[in-house]
């Protein structure tokens, strides 16, 4: 589904990354409306009507792979300034009756083009073999049958059913859902699940990306169940306009431009030496045929017939090293440039790294160390219904509050699950005393202005506008 070879785009064309101008339409219109404006419904579309809108809109494919043939490969290992320098003095060579030069030079260029080649047509091969491993399908509804179609079959209009685990393999707009959560790492960097929604959004400040009724290519289902309507597939979603912008033509390595470099002074120092050294030894011996053979082996020894050879052994015995750490080197000039790097730098946090969230401190309002906040903490994440979070894992990953606090003689008595308009979730439980006990836990903010008092060291206090400012910059 992605461009395999990512570039560095220019500045310029981050105005082309944004989401289709229809799908931000159709997330402020009711479900009705979205199927009419889409010429589909419920039922989803026909296979005769989904095979001319995939003949119309093309496939649902972001970017497509760059295949290699084995004579595009050879090619590649051919066009080499080096190897090319060697050939043509090996032409010169064998013409002027030097063929053990010419031999020799023939040999280096077969034994390093070989090389090279076998080492990234097997790199090659491994690759295929991987991505033919990767099948992903959707369930589609297709004249209201459910089938499993591959991603790059759908096509706008298509009604497609989810749950937990699925990709969302297009841009959609939801028209019906049951406590869905969605990742959406991949595109934001936010770790948590956002919820959505089948309700018509409301115009204002959010983006697309914000709206509760949408989702997008890249992401995944983290819990619950939908069915949503296909609006935008393959180039047109916001996945494949940034894929766009990076997909570009092969950056030329730091090796190439080594070799490049190396070559061309190799050129020069032949374009210089060798006419000097015919025109002073003609001059001087007054056989002019001579001078030229010599000038030619002047030229043969200036340039090291041995180093593609060399070269291509030294990196194919890297691409080994690292096929042993499960890395498919694809591009042996590629090695150089990976074992040069000092400093990596990369972005979005969500998606690199491992999406796991570790409680470190728990905390009273005056920033001490207290159990009875974990315990309480460890009450509402175990006795709260639908998806746990990151933090709720975090929190329940303290199996000994389990044992301490004896979660069996507590008892779930009511809850009022999280909403957007409260940004709070509650739980109410009664404990072994047979007393109820409310445990809200929520966005800083709303929690602070329902609070009224707050315990420290056994004393209720009052909560001041101080306290809460304090705790806010905390």
């Amino acid at each position: 589904m992605l461009p395999r070879n990512l570039r560095r785009a220019p500045n310029h064309v981050s105005s082309s990354i944004r989401v289709s101008p229809l799908l931000a339409e159709l997330a402020e219109a009711e479900p009705v409306v979205v199927l009419e404006r889409l010429g589909s419904s419920y039922d989803g579309v026909s296979e005769e009507e989904a095979a001319r809108r995939l003949a119309r809109y093309g496939p649902n494919v972001v970017a497509s792979d760059e295949r290699h043939t084995r004579l595009r490969l050879l090619l590649r290992a051919c066009l080499n300034p080096l190897v090319l320098l060697l050939a043509v003095l090996a032409i010169v060579s064998l013409a002027t009756g030097d063929v053990r030069a010419a031999a020799v030079m023939t040999v280096m260029i077969v034994l390093g083009i070989s090389l090279r080649f076998a080492q990234e047509a097997r790199a090659d091969a491994a690759a295929e073999k991987l991505r033919a491993m990767i099948r992903l399908t959707a369930t589609v509804l297709r004249a209201g049958r459910p089938v499993e179609e591959p991603l790059a079959r759908l096509v706008p209009g298509d009604v497609v059913h989810l749950c937990a685990g699925d990709m969302i393999p297009a841009d959609v707009r939801i028209l019906t859902c049951r406590d869905l959560f969605v990742t959406q790492a991949s595109l934001t960097g936010e770790s948590l699940p956002v919820e959505k929604f089948a309700t018509a959004g409301e115009r204002g400040d959010r983006t697309a990306l914000e709206q509760k009724n949408l989702c997008f290519l890249g992401t995944s289902v983290e819990s619950g169940t939908a069915t949503a309507v296909v609006v935008e597939t393959g180039p047109r979603t916001y996945l494949g306009s940034i894929a766009s912008t990076l997909a570009g033509a092969p950056v030329e390595t730091a090796f190439d431009q080594g070799v490049a470099r190396f070559t061309w002074l190799m050129i020069r120092f032949i374009a210089v030496m060798v006419p000097l050294v015919f025109v002073i030894n003609g001059l001087t011996k007054h056989d002019w045929k001579e001078a030229f053979f010599f000038a030619v082996a002047v030229a043969v020894g200036l340039t090291p017939e041995m180093l593609p050879m060399i070269v291509s052994v030294c990196l194919s015995r890297g691409a080994l090293a690292m096929s042993g750490k499960k890395v498919i080197v694809k591009r042996l000039n590629a090695i150089q440039n990976l074992g040069a790097m000092d400093v990596l730098c990369t972005d979005k946090t969500g998606t690199l790294t491992q999406d796991h969230v570790m409680l470190e401190r728990h905390c009273d309002v005056a920033r001490n160390e207290d159990d009875g906040v974990l315990a309480l903490a460890y009450l509402n994440s175990h006795f709260q219904t639908g998806l746990k979070n990151v933090l709720d894992r975090a929190v329940l990953e303290h199996h000994e509050v389990h044992r301490e606090v004896s979660i069996p003689d507590w008892r779930k008595v009511d809850e009022l699950p999280f909403d957007f308009s409260r940004r709070l979730m509650s739980v109410v439980i009664e404990t072994p005393a047979g007393v109820h006990r409310l445990i809200c836990k929520g966005a800083p903010e709303e929690v602070f202005k329902r609070c009224t008092r707050f315990v420290l060291d056994g004393e209720v206090s009052p909560v001041d506008d101080v306290l809460i400012e304090d705790l806010r910059e905390e």
